[in-house]
Parts: C-alpha cells; structure tokens; sequence
C-alpha cells in the first residue's frame, strides 16, 4: 500500500535523506523521518536548501549553515509526525507554526494544509 502526501492539495516536495523510497508516519522510522523533514523544510522554505546542503554535503565540511528543517526534523518527527494516525491525517500551517515556536523558531505565518492518506 503506498502513501500520498500533498499540500494545498499537490504533492508534497519531498527532501530525500532517510527514506529514497518515500514518506511514512505513525511510528519513528525513515520514511517518518524524511516526512518531518519536507514537512518543515516547505513550511519554512528550506526545501532547496535541505537539498543543497545534503547534496553537496555541507553538513561534513562546514561550508553552509544547517537548515532550521535539518536541525529539528528528527524531534517534529518523535513529537508530530510518529502520532499521526496510521490511516490519515491532517497538519495545518497552525500547527507546524506552533510546534516551531515551541522550539523558539519564528515562523512564517502561511496558509497551508498538509494531509496523508493511504492509496491502494
């Protein structure tokens, strides 16, 4: 069974660090991992930053600062993204703004929908 992941209704965007074979929730695994990641990484507009420091491999040689997605992806993944339900889910742009300035990250304020659901 795979899994969709859109925002506003198109697909999610997705920052491949754990999972190259895509997103997942519910539970604290790659796929779960990578979902936090493009998750934050869209909602702060870090998308092509998370790509270029993974890509280019900043994070080993100093050269770029982590992305604010890179940094607190594995943490939104424990306290967000593992409790989704198993069968489908909703995140507005709300909630992830109010997780990141729990995290004393000021958010932008964007009107956005994030939903997961299982096709097949």
């Amino acid at each position: 069974m795979s899994v969709e992941v859109t925002v506003n209704g198109l697909p999610l965007p997705h920052v491949v660090y754990h999972s190259p074979s895509g997103f997942e929730w519910g539970y604290g695994g790659s796929g779960p991992a990578d979902l936090a990641l493009s998750i934050l990484a869209h909602y702060l507009g870090e998308t092509v930053a998370c790509r270029r420091y993974l890509w280019k491999g900043f994070m080993w040689t100093g050269e770029m600062a982590e992305p604010t997605a890179l940094r607190l992806h594995q943490k939104f993944k424990w306290e967000v993204i593992s409790r989704l339900p198993r069968e489908g889910w909703t995140l507005r742009g709300e909630q992830v703004a109010e997780w990141l300035r729990s995290r004393g990250v000021t958010p932008p304020e964007r009107a956005v929908v994030y939903e997961g659901r299982r096709a097949g």
